[in-house]
């Protein structure tokens, strides 16, 4: 097989939770791109079919469904939908996650007041929001006898980042699962399931502009912080995690399971002197 063959995606059928996000939506576009039929999941049907369209029209092959990442019931109920549509799936890309404001500490919230219902949001969207599919749709892989998966880390589980501490357990138990995952498929299913994970360093969404960006649009201290931290002097652009999606959920990683790739422009790897 030649290289350029081992990247296409074609023929495939590959789910994208958190798909009407910023990040969510760019990788559900990028696999689409090298030939997948792109199911496009999350809570907000608008947003989703919005994703779906734009795939379409630019070409490609995908449609919407409204499922809960964090309930069993709707998952099931998404299966039984996706396998009568396409009859398989061969990527999950668990891309649902998030924080929320009050499970993040500033001058008028400590670490000692943070309400319960907010870490338990935080915890639950990211961590089983992530395992809940895995269960689901890795029992249709270990039906199939091949599969991916990719899990959606963070730099907070590489350096537990100040003020959201919900957050940094969370993506760092993400990152054990998916050793845990890779592991468990590989050797009790079938050794072609194969499972990563992609940490993204920080990119400018919905949920952090107010954190890294005033509302002129220059940076917050925090924002400023971050850049001065970052190798290449720049915020991720949603783009910029099209290639690496695609590497991992195609035959041109087909020997790599049970890592996690920084897509960070060298924050990861920088001590700051």
């Amino acid at each position: 097989m030649n290289i350029e063959a081992q990247f296409k995606l074609t023929d495939q059928v590959a789910l994208v939770t958190g798909g009407g996000g910023v990040l969510g939506s760019a990788m559900a576009h990028a696999v689409a791109q090298a030939g997948a039929t792109v199911v496009v999941m999350g809570r907000t049907l608008a947003k989703l079919e919005t994703v779906a369209n734009e795939i379409v029209a630019a070409g490609g092959k995908a449609y919407p469904i409204a499922a809960d990442v964090i309930s069993r019931e709707s998952l099931e109920a998404a299966k039984t939908e996706i396998l009568a549509k396409s009859g398989r799936v061969d990527i999950l890309i668990n891309g649902a996650g998030g924080n929320h404001p009050s499970a993040t500490t500033n001058p008028n919230l400590s670490l000692f007041d943070l309400p319960e219902d907010a870490m338990r949001f935080v915890f639950d969207l990211n961590c089983l929001g992530t395992i809940l599919p895995s269960q689901i749709f890795g029992a249709v892989m270990a039906k199939q006898q091949t599969g991916v998966i990719i899990n959606i880390s963070s730099m907070a589980a590489y350096k537990p980042l100040t003020r959201v501490p919900m957050y940094a357990a969370a993506k760092s138990a993400i990152t054990n699962f998916t050793f845990w995952l890779a592991s468990h498929m590989a050797l009790e299913y079938s050794p072609n399931i194969r499972v990563n994970a992609i940490a993204p360093g920080f990119f400018v969404g919905e949920q952090n502009r107010r954190l890294l960006l005033n509302e002129d649009g220059s940076l917050t201290p925090r924002g400023q912080s971050i850049i001065d931290h970052t190798p290449m002097n720049r915020f991720g652009d949603p783009e910029d995690l099209g290639g690496t999606t695609v590497w991992l959920a195609s035959a041109a990683a087909k020997f790599v399971t049970g890592i996690v790739v920084p897509v960070d422009g060298g924050y990861s790897a920088f001590g700051g002197v």
